[in-house]
């Protein structure tokens, strides 16, 4: 199967084309995938539209290698948690498609990685092996060629030496971090950033802290930082893609991914914008993987196409890349 045109998709109908064909295939080489299919018993040559598709629940990716390849991986990405959890493990058979993925999604947010100096506060994902996120920071980091960007852990008063730098510079900054981190820098050097600088959080206290809803977190952080913005970032390591929100915690994805809510009681069913629900995701980089995966976030479609992540469901597993719940 072809595995580099996902990025050329461009509209809804290039879109729903891929993602039958991306269908037929993962139903038949998919093993765990086409055996759930069959315990649901779908006729897989029925399914003739996109909102027809079942998706697998995410939770398969803790008990069964989900991969349609018979060869070994380059590559095992797997989920933070706490002592005694399982975690996800993501086989990601070819990292030339995940790095194609997150580089084109981030050309299309915010533009080419040399425009930025890359600031990354991951003390949790830096302390494990397997973070999908460190290593998509780590290529950009490298893609901006900047000999300031990097990954910081304690070393928060560097940090802070180097944000000094580039207040009212022309250069762009992104400072990116996990939610509980970024708390921590600002209560330890609160300051006035300029408009150059963009903060981004990924969410999740990883238990360093206690969670708190996304909207303390962006107040918290808008005084800290002195700005009235906060993109955030959200992925998961069961997807090759990622969504971003460049403010009030509204997500838009690239072309080849795409968000679909569920009734939380029929997670058959699929609800109209403005519904809350359960995310359901297609990402049609997972070409190796399953693309369609039914998540444990609650969230909901807004007329403009953009979606917001308004919690989990009960008895659900904190996610490392989860967002707070408001």
């Amino acid at each position: 199967m072809n595995t580099s045109g996902f990025t050329e998709i461009k509209n809804d109908v290039d879109f729903e084309k891929s993602a039958l064909d991306t269908f037929c295939y993962q139903a038949e080489k998919n093993i765990v995938y086409k055996e759930y299919l069959s315990l649901l018993k779908i006729n897989t040559k029925k399914i003739k539209k996109i909102n027809e598709i079942p998706f697998l629940p995410v939770s398969f990716y803790k008990t069964h290698k989900i991969t349609t390849a018979q060869t070994n991986s380059e590559a095992v990405f797997t989920s933070s948690g706490t002592t005694g959890d399982e975690t996800s493990k993501h086989y990601v058979h070819e990292l030339s498609i995940y790095k194609k993925s997150f580089l084109k999604c981030f050309e299309k947010f915010y533009g080419n990685p040399k425009e930025y100096c890359i600031l990354a506060l991951l003390p949790s994902y830096l302390e494990r092996e397997g973070s999908s996120l460190v290593f998509m920071v780590s290529e950009l980091i490298k893609l901006s060629e900047n000999k300031d960007s990097g990954f910081f852990l304690e070393n928060t008063n560097e940090l802070n030496i180097t944000i000094r730098k580039y207040i009212n510079a022309t250069k762009k900054v992104i400072l990116l971090g996990v939610s509980f981190a970024l708390l921590d820098f600002t209560e330890k050097f609160p300051q006035q950033l300029t408009d150059n600088f963009i903060v981004m959080e990924t969410g999740g206290m990883k238990g360093r802290k206690k969670e708190i809803t996304r909207q303390e977190l962006h107040q918290r952080l808008y005084s800290g930082f002195g700005i009235n913005t906060v993109h955030s970032e959200y992925g998961m390591t069961e997807l090759l893609s990622q969504a971003y929100s460049s403010g009030n915690g509204l997500y838009n994805c690239p072309p080849w991914m795409k968000i679909f809510i569920r009734d939380p009681y029929d997670p058959f069913n699929l609800l109209k914008k403005g519904k809350t629900g359960g995310i359901n995701i297609i990402d049609l980089a997972n070409k190796h993987s399953c693309s369609f995966i039914e998540t444990q976030d609650l969230g909901k479609i807004n007329d403009d196409g953009s979606f917001e992540v308004v919690g989990r469901f009960d008895n659900s597993q904190i996610r490392g890349c989860n967002l707070l719940i408001d």
